[in-house]
């Protein structure tokens, strides 16, 4: 009898967390593809669609909760487009196939992994029963097409905004810069740099040029490897021309007097192992996708040297990219802070099935759990964008919102980013590079 129980005991351990079955090369297919068998629809929707105040309870389970609420509340429409596929470079799609099963979680939820290469870590649909779904699926950001193995975006325009009045209060003109260490797929040096001696993954350089009173402001980001290692930060404050590292706590204030945290930027800037991560379901999901060169853009800024026109904004205090809006497939993911005193108490993620990135519309609650922020980021197709992101298989941040509810104000970001490994040196990574920045 006791032999009997023994050998029940995996199987009863494995009922608690989900049954792990081994991914499959049509796993790989359908996470990559996952319109295979047809784009999504819903009654009543089509391209063309203007979702406003009137009818938007028609289209509330489409939406996200955040989303739902601002045009409820008639600070914005949204215009509908056509689903179309981000298909991401098939080196990136080569290298999880390659490395298929050899990825495996920590012992305990947060822990490193073992075993990754290269790719997707967990391409298999998520498992509701699973209850470390949602982890893997952090783990597949993480190691994500997140601009790829390097890319620039420059310049980068942030505007601050009074959303009652229209009231630009200030603009920030920046360049910010990524790059990946490690797991490199497609661009030299494949599979990394070296050497490395610190072990870093992937770092962000960023310098601000305009306003005169922020000129050579300067931060660097290095995320190391190992997840349980806490990030590097630095920032070089032109006007008193020096280096200080950011404590951990820095990174969750207002970055610069502006709406976001570092920990906001490109939808969470953070490790996997200082959130606690649920998997929330799977749904259909109207997210910020489109082509840019088929937009009305914007017509108050200067076109770029080489033609470049910016996504333009409307609505409530033009807190709002005019963008259109795809249904997608997405995952409803929830992160919550390991950290107590931490500002937010949870965030609600739409990862897109395609991309698995986490930045289409976010939300954002306070600690009284009441809803804070909504972070929106538009995408475009990297074909239907500049020359040089055709056919890099990225899809190419093209514009944010970040809209603070509580306090009604808003700030927007406005890319021209480009997928150009030669402008990204990883010695401008370095913290002696932000000694030399002016």
């Amino acid at each position: 009898m006791k032999k009997h129980l023994i050998a029940l005991l995996p199987m009863m351990a494995a009922g608690v967390v989900g049954v792990a079955q081994a991914a499959t090369d049509a796993d790989v297919e359908n996470s990559f593809n996952p319109y295979k068998a047809g784009m999504p629809s819903f009654p009543g929707l089509t391209a063309g669609t203007v979702i406003n105040k009137a009818n938007v309870d028609q289209f509330k389970e489409v939406l996200g909760a955040g989303v739902y609420k601002l045009i409820k509340e008639g600070l914005f429409e949204m215009k509908v487009g056509a689903t179309t596929q981000f298909a991401i470079n098939k080196n990136y799609i080569d290298a999880t196939k390659a490395n298929l099963n050899k990825t495996k979680l920590g012992a305990k939820a947060g822990e490193m992994i073992t075993g990754y290469v290269a790719g997707r870590p967990f391409p298999e649909e998520p498992d509701a029963k699973d209850q470390r779904a949602g982890e893997k699926l952090a783990w597949n950001y993480k190691y994500g097409v997140n601009w790829g193995d390097g890319a620039i975006i420059s310049p980068f325009y942030w505007k601050y905004r009074n959303m009652q009045t229209g009231q630009v209060e200030k603009t920030l003109k920046w360049d910010f810069h990524f790059l990946n260490f490690m797991h490199r797929t497609k661009d030299a040096p494949i599979p990394e740099f070296t050497p490395n001696p610190s072990g870093i993954f992937r770092a962000i350089y960023t310098k601000a040029h305009e306003p005169n009173d922020l000129k050579n402001t300067q931060l660097l980001i290095q995320r190391f490897e190992d997840d349980a290692k806490l990030d590097d930060a630095y920032l070089y404050l032109g006007f008193q021309r020096r280096v200080r590292r950011l404590a951990q706590g820095q990174v969750t204030d207002a970055f610069l007097g502006s709406d976001l945290m570092i920990e906001d930027f490109e939808g969470y800037n953070g490790r996997v192992s200082d959130m606690h991560w649920t998997y929330k379901g799977t749904k259909n999901i109207l997210l910020p996708m489109w082509n840019h060169n088929e937009l009305k853009l914007a017509s108050d800024m200067p076109a770029e040297a080489d033609g470049y026109k910016y996504v333009d904004f409307a609505g409530q205090g033009k807190c709002f990219h005019e963008g259109t809006w795809q249904l997608r497939k997405v995952y409803v993911l929830e992160a919550a802070p390991v950290n107590t005193n931490h500002p937010v108490s949870k965030r609600v993620f739409y990862m897109d099935t395609q991309l698995q990135n986490l930045n289409g519309a976010n939300e954002i609650y306070d600690r009284k759990g009441e809803l804070w922020k909504v972070f929106m980021v538009g995408k475009s197709h990297p074909d239907q964008h500049l020359p040089v992101n055709k056919g890099s298989g990225i899809g190419i941040d093209d514009a944010f919102s970040m809209v603070d509810l509580q306090s009604k104000h808003c700030t927007t970001g406005q890319f021209k980013g480009q997928v150009d490994p030669k402008k990204n040196p990883p010695g401008l990574f370095q913290v002696q590079n932000l000694r030399g920045g002016d």
